[in-house]
């Protein structure tokens, strides 16, 4: 029998490859975590198959060099979604996540390849203003206490290990957010739709203002969460991922 579907051919994604759905959105995540942050996700929405991405350096890649700078992910995600680009396709990003994305967009329009319909940024502000991000004042014990906040209001009881490992993870993270500069911004040829989440209580409306020199077109929404409730999967997120798609 035909599924439709067959094993990824690439790190860099962990969900078989779909053939019957008309587009693709191609999901990334925020420093610290891997492309589990999207399990939750369903496969589809409507009819645009959904693609968590993985980064290396963690999760079932943390064998994998870690990718040092967000121009260097991107490059290497850039390859990898090269034979997905045969239909109309999005990307989401949230946090830091958003900031990859936006390069990814970026390289792929360098190597004169196809880009997204709509790149969507949620509750990250413009590349330009993102050393506002509180978390790159940190100390290593803020940041393990950051974790393990995290961790609990997920619902779990972080142990050490977990804690440990997650640190092991989320500091080169860190390091590459600290290390991002771009000091003028570059325009983008795809609309972008920036959301904002209603409770967040890191990332205000106006700090997401700067999206507005990314784009000729440039759309914000909010909706209704906190700064993690993405990864639940609300109806409100995935309506408007497939209504602006």
């Amino acid at each position: 029998m035909t599924t439709g579907s067959t094993t990824p051919t690439s790190p860099w994604f962990v969900r078989p490859r779909a053939t019957e759905h008309s587009a693709r959105i191609f999901c990334l995540p925020f420093s610290g975590s891997g492309a589990s942050a999207f399990s939750a996700w369903p496969a589809a929405i409507d009819d645009a198959e959904v693609c968590p991405v993985q980064f290396p350096g963690r999760e079932n890649r943390l064998g994998h060099p870690h990718y040092g700078t967000y121009e260097n992910l991107a490059a290497g995600l850039a390859e990898a979604l090269e034979p997905l680009l045969d239909r109309p396709f999005a990307l989401f990003g949230h946090c830091a996540g958003a900031l990859a994305a936006y390069e990814t967009v970026l390289r792929l329009a360098a190597l004169g390849l196809p880009g997204p319909e709509r790149l969507f940024v949620s509750g990250q502000p413009a590349p330009h203003d993102a050393s506002r991000d509180r978390m790159l004042t940190m100390t290593e014990a803020e940041l393990r206490a950051e974790l393990e906040s995290f961790v609990r209001g997920r619902g779990i009881e972080p142990r050490p290990d977990m804690i440990d490992m997650g640190m092991f993870v989320l500091l080169r993270d860190h390091a590459a957010a600290g290390a991002y500069r771009r000091t003028e911004p570059v325009t983008v040829d795809c609309p972008i739709v920036v959301v904002h989440w209603r409770d967040d209580p890191d990332v205000s409306p106006d700090e997401l203002e700067g999206w507005r020199q990314y784009s000729d077109s440039v759309d914000f929404r909010v909706v209704d969460g906190g700064h993690y409730d993405f990864m639940d999967a609300p109806d409100e997120l995935l309506k408007l991922l497939t209504r602006q798609r």
